[in-house]
């Protein structure tokens, strides 16, 4: 039996105990449109299917046994389903640091042209970290590269001033984008996660955002790229290794985005597939860099083995 087997049977318990309850409402409508259907799945979050296949002795011994982690906030979810397979703290507000800019990222690609020409002016560079300079020309699809993999805070504002027109109108672009997700817990006040009071979210609202920009296969092509020689249009390269270690040492990792700053902790948005079945993760203010990797393959881990043991339960 494949592990897809296991979903369609925890999908049909799902609407069995649908029916019991009496909505008569479809968990996934047979008549929505793409985008529709795009923005269902990713708004699909169930915190009660796993209790129809796991004892509640058994979730509770799950939970214990990741007291452990340093990790202050989490959510892992099936992506299919959306069944909640560990959380902790996911609808209690966190700071999300360089998570922000998976929102910047996809109202670049869906409002932005990839073959524009953007060159770095004085007024986007506002921290001391970036590697993009006065002066540099890229093409938008390089300069998104360069902020997803590096993970650059000035390439960020490049691309909210090419986007909104400017960044004031950028940001409520973002927060409008985050209300039409379902992202209630959220509220975005700069295009890269720089320390800011008012820019926050929730481990549940950066999965639901997660799993809707991986339906996007610009996006998923552009957060799995693991290293990439990103060039820039005098003739130049800059040499860019994905900030996202788990892309090289994690088995079937395929996105999405780190994060860090004091404020925040180190983050990690994470997306995994093995066979038929894709796991979203979102982690956040754990201890230290190597911690939020470690903390992130130990829950991804725990999915993968919860959904082997519990296909092998109904072979």
């Amino acid at each position: 039996m494949k592990k897809i087997s296991f979903i369609l049977l925890i999908l049909a318990m799902a609407a069995l105990g649908s029916c019991r309850g009496g909505s008569g409402d479809e968990i996934i409508s047979q008549e929505l449109n793409g985008e529709e259907q795009r923005l269902e799945n990713a708004q699909r979050i169930d915190t009660t299917l796993l209790s129809f296949v796991v004892s509640s002795d058994t979730l509770q011994a799950w939970e214990e046994a990741f007291d452990t982690l340093s990790a202050d906030a989490w959510m892992l979810v099936e992506g299919s389903t959306g069944m909640v397979i560990s959380s902790k703290n996911a609808d209690e507000r966190r700071y999300m640091a360089s998570i922000t800019k998976v929102m910047t990222c996809l109202l670049t690609l869906e409002h932005g042209h990839m073959d524009d020409s953007i060159t770095i002016t004085d007024d986007v560079l506002v921290t001391k970290d970036s590697r993009v300079r006065r002066g540099d020309k890229y093409l938008v699809s390089n300069l998104v590269r360069e902020m997803m993999l590096q993970s650059d805070n000035d390439a960020a504002y490049a691309l909210a001033k090419y986007v909104g027109g400017d960044t004031l109108t950028f940001y409520g672009m973002m927060n409008e984008k985050a209300a039409y997700i379902g992202m209630n817990g959220t509220h975005f006040a700069n295009p890269n996660g720089m320390p800011n009071d008012n820019n926050y979210s929730t481990a549940h609202d950066l999965v639901v955002l997660s799993r809707y920009c991986m339906a996007d296969s610009a996006f998923a092509e552009i957060v799995g790229t693991a290293f990439m020689d990103i060039p820039l249009l005098d003739g130049r390269h800059l040499p860019s290794q994905n900030t996202n270690a788990l892309l090289e040492k994690y088995d079937g990792c395929i996105g999405i985005k780190t994060g860090y700053t004091r404020q925040a902790g180190c983050c990690l948005a994470s997306a995994a597939k093995r066979d038929d079945v894709t796991l979203f993760l979102v982690l956040l203010k754990s201890k230290s860099y190597t911690s939020r990797f470690t903390e992130s393959a130990i829950l991804l881990d725990h999915g993968f083995q919860m959904i082997d043991k519990c296909t092998a339960r109904w072979k």
